[in-house]
C-alpha cells in the first residue's frame, strides 16, 4: 500500500521534524494536530492543519480536536470496498495511509505525584481513538506510536517507493493495540488507588 497522506499529532516531539521532513520528501501529504503543526512549522516544515481538513476549530480548551468524520472516516474507510469509496468521495473524505501519534505522558504525572485535576486533565482521548482506528484497519493504514519507530518506516518507505508492506502493518498493528492496554492500565491503577482511597 503506498502513503500519500500521513496524520501526526504527538505530545513527545523528537524525531518528529527530521520524520515529517522525510515524509515530505517522498511527496507525502502532512496534516497535523494544531499543536504538532505549530511546532513543525516553527522548524520551517509546511503542513495542513486538521482544522484545513475538518473546518472546525479545537473545543474544550483541547479537548476535542481530532473526534471527526473527516479524519475518522479517512483512517477507517476499506479501500478494497467500493461502498466505503463512494461515502468517502461524497463527503470529500480524503484517506489517511500512515499515523502518527503519542500520548500525554500521565505516567510522568503520576509518578510525580501531580494533583488528580491535573492527571485526569492529561488523560488523552482523541490519540487512543485515533491509534485504535488506524490499527483495527491495518490493512489500509500504517500506525506508529512511538519515536524509535520513525527509522525503519523511512528506510522501508524509501525501500519500497512509498510503499509500506503488509507484514509492517500488522506488525505496527500489534504494537499500538499493546500501547494503548498500557496506556489505559497505567490510567486504571492510579484511578483504582485515588478514588479507592
Amino acid at each position: 500500500m503506498k502513503i500519500s497522506t500521513a496524520l501526526l499529532s504527538v505530545s513527545e516531539k523528537s524525531g518528529i521534524v527530521d520524520f515529517a521532513k522525510e515524509l515530505q520528501d517522498l511527496g507525502i501529504e502532512i496534516i497535523c494536530s494544531s499543536g504538532t503543526a505549530d511546532f513543525l512549522e516553527q522548524n520551517g516544515i509546511h503542513v495542513k492543519k486538521i482544522l484545513d481538513i475538518t473546518g472546525t476549530e479545537e473545543i474544550l480548551d483541547g479537548r476535542v480536536k481530532t473526534l471527526n468524520q473527516k479524519i475518522h472516516g479517512g483512517i477507517l474507510a476499506d479501500r478494497n470496498n467500493t461502498e466505503h469509496i463512494e461515502q468517502i468521495k461524497e463527503k470529500d473524505i480524503t484517506p489517511i495511509d500512515l499515523v502518527v501519534v503519542n500520548f500525554y505522558s500521565v505516567e510522568r504525572k503520576i509518578k510525580n505525584d501531580r494533583p488528580i485535576e491535573e492527571i485526569i486533565e492529561k488523560i488523552d482521548i482523541g490519540g487512543p481513538a485515533l491509534v485504535r482506528a488506524s490499527a483495527k484497519n491495518y490493512q489500509n493504514v500504517g500506525i506508529v506510536v512511538k519515536p524509535d519507530q520513525y527509522g525503519e518506516i523511512i528506510e522501508e518507505l524509501r525501500r519500497n517507493e512509498g510503499i509500506l508492506d503488509i507484514e509492517t502493518r500488522e506488525r505496527l498493528a500489534i504494537v499500538a493495540f499493546s500501547h494503548i492496554a498500557d496506556y489505559d492500565e497505567s490510567i486504571s491503577r492510579y484511578l483504582s488507588k485515588k478514588l479507592s482511597d
